[in-house]
């Protein structure tokens, strides 16, 4: 149900309560805990109100020691119900006269209203010289029905007294006037009575009166942190009869200027006498144009959300728009330092000298080949594998990575708070704290993902190179040469040891075959291991290259889940913040 509508832009108080629910969510552990539960209790207090009667407005009149509330109370109720008194407090806790209030149980139920007064319906207020004869029913407690005379039949406890005559007959029909203690009051109980009552009643009347009308408890602690609530306010300077027309002229000016100052320009200033009833008509018709309205609850309920609302961008310093940050952008220094404590230009290596150590075993002249397997593979030694070595979704366990720096992890922190000083810069001060501890708020996982990161990244194809094969069947045919050349000389030399005689030995060119497969398996093999070596060495780059890419995906994920996407989901909640605390102000600065 669409409740209260903005004027421009059509935002209903619906939308507003909401937007302040939700700002009130996302503030939740950034801002000031006072400033967030007092949204929330503006939420549950509105949803509370809604749900009572809004055929009745409660008003509230409120006011000093002396300022004559009291007595206006009572001249408009046309009752003797409220004690006066001039020096010293006389109202202990609030009452209330009402018109019409059937059904108003459970609102004064929950304005915790026990003294209850049912002005009769002939009652209206004409004056100081109001005729006998009007009368009001007198209810107490909690639950009781108003209407109800507390007498019953027989009359006991009945009060007879005048009425509101000069209201049209049901111009008041749904107003609950509210006598409340005097703000000011030495008890401490009574002043924490108006408190809680001036945050609930619908309609505010506050009473001043030509002594204390500039007094400055009313107005800090009143006046201005109620400035959105002009709406539903009204200030009467009572006692006017005291001055001279000139001197009442001169201070209800001053006052205006003071309410003006408050924030609270066009709030109904009216000046009365209660002894005369000077201003009394136009009081008391301005108060039941608002009754007959039925709207200051909501209009209240409004003023308590952009109150409560702007309570919360105190709290935040300023709404800001959020800065539009990459986060591609933040990522590359961030990754850069990551990598470095992660250990990655100790693993990339690692790769261009396991690719070299594979290749010399793999194609390696047949004679010293064998002395590879005493070396260690760099990789293994790292406890890093490649995929092939690798079972298909196994554990992933550490690595023998050396231990992240001193250095190393001073310069990952600096990282880490500059892309987040960029990520917050243009902030409000909270809210660049909160992304600040967002961006750390996985430290502690930080280097066990770097290594989980580094262990699980594939650092080289699956499949051997076709070369080491071909290289190495060449080598094997080669020192097959070279030992059939071997044997061919051992043979020779023992023929001619044994004086045998010599077999027809073919030659190439003056080189006998024996001594050319010998040298020539010789030469080939180390010529063979030499260029593989080369070409070993190239692809140990290529393959560190592609290592170091992988790496950096790997690490740049990790930067992205444990740092940047935490502040990227802080810099989400501050834009969601801005767009809730913007429709709950209503888009009005004040």
């Amino acid at each position: 149900m669409k409740l209260l509508k903005r004027r421009r832009n059509a935002v209903s108080l619906d939308g507003r309560l909401e937007g302040l629910a939700e700002a009130a969510d996302l503030a939740d552990g950034r801002l000031d805990a006072d400033a967030v539960a007092g949204a929330r209790s503006v939420v549950s207090r509105a949803g509370v109100r809604r749900s009572l009667s809004i055929d009745h407005t409660a008003v509230a009149l409120a006011g000093a020691t002396g300022s004559g509330k009291s007595s206006l109370f009572n001249l408009l109720s046309g009752t003797a119900l409220a004690t006066v008194g001039v020096t010293r407090p006389t109202t202990s806790t609030a009452q209330a006269a009402l018109w019409r209030g059937a059904g108003s149980g459970p609102l004064l139920d929950w304005l915790d209203i026990p003294r209850r007064h049912e002005v009769s319906p002939a009652g209206a207020w004409s004056g100081p010289e109001a005729p006998a004869g009007r009368g009001v029913a007198v209810t107490s407690g909690p639950g009781a029905r108003v209407g109800d005379a507390a007498g019953g039949p027989e009359g006991r406890g009945e009060l007879v007294v005048p009425g509101l005559d000069g209201w049209a007959e049901g111009d008041a029909a749904g107003l609950i006037l509210l006598d409340l203690p005097d703000h000011d009051s030495i008890e401490s109980a009574h002043r924490l009575e108006v408190d809680r009552l001036v945050e609930l009643v619908d309609l505010l009347v506050w009473v001043l009166d030509p002594q204390k009308y500039a007094d400055a408890a009313v107005h800090e602690r009143y006046l201005r942190p109620l400035a959105r609530h002009r709406d539903v306010m009204v200030v009467v300077l009572n006692q006017v009869d005291r001055l001279t027309p000139a001197a009442a002229e001169r201070c209800l000016k001053d006052l205006r200027r003071l309410l003006d100052e408050d924030g609270l320009a066009g709030v109904p200033l009216v000046g009365v006498s209660a002894r005369t009833g000077a201003g009394l008509p136009e009081l008391g018709s301005l108060l039941a144009s608002r009754v007959a309205d039925r709207r200051s609850w909501a209009a209240r309920l409004a003023a308590d959300v952009g109150t409560a609302a702007d309570t919360l961008v105190r709290a935040s310093g300023a709404v800001a728009a959020a800065p539009e940050v990459s986060v591609d952008g933040l990522a590359g220094p961030l990754t850069d330092a990551l990598s470095e404590a992660a250990g990655v230009p100790t693993v990339v290596e690692a790769v261009a000298k396991a690719h070299r150590h594979r290749s010399v075993a793999a194609t390696g002249w047949p004679l010293t080949r064998w002395m590879r397997r005493f070396r260690p593979d760099p990789l293994r030694r790292l406890r890093l594998s490649t995929p092939a070595a690798r079972s298909p979704g196994g554990p992933v366990g550490r690595t023998s990575i050396p231990v992240t720096t001193v250095v190393q992890r001073s310069r990952m922190d600096t990282a880490i708070r500059e892309a987040a000083g960029a990520a917050s810069a243009g902030l409000p001060a909270p809210w660049a704290a909160a992304v600040r501890q967002a961006a750390r708020s996985h430290g502690d996982e930080l280097e066990d993902g770097l290594d989980r990161a580094v262990a699980a990244t594939s650092l080289g194809p699956v499949r051997r190179p076709m070369w080491w094969r071909v290289a190495g069947l060449a080598q094997w045919a080669v020192f097959a040469a070279m030992l059939a050349g071997a044997l061919w000389l051992i043979g020779l030399l023992g023929m001619d040891y044994l004086r045998l005689p010599q077999p027809y030995l073919p030659t190439a060119g003056e080189l006998p075959w024996p001594t050319l497969l010998l040298a020539g398996g010789i030469l080939l093999g180390l010529l063979i291991a030499l260029l593989s070596r080369v070409v070993a060495w190239l692809g140990g780059r290529r393959r560190a290259r592609g290592a170091a890419r992988a790496l950096r995906a790997s690490i740049g994920q990790v930067a992205r889940e444990l740092v940047l996407e935490p502040v990227a989901g802080e810099l989400s909640r501050y834009r969601r913040f801005t767009e809730a605390i913007t429709v709950a102000r209503d888009g009005d600065g004040g």
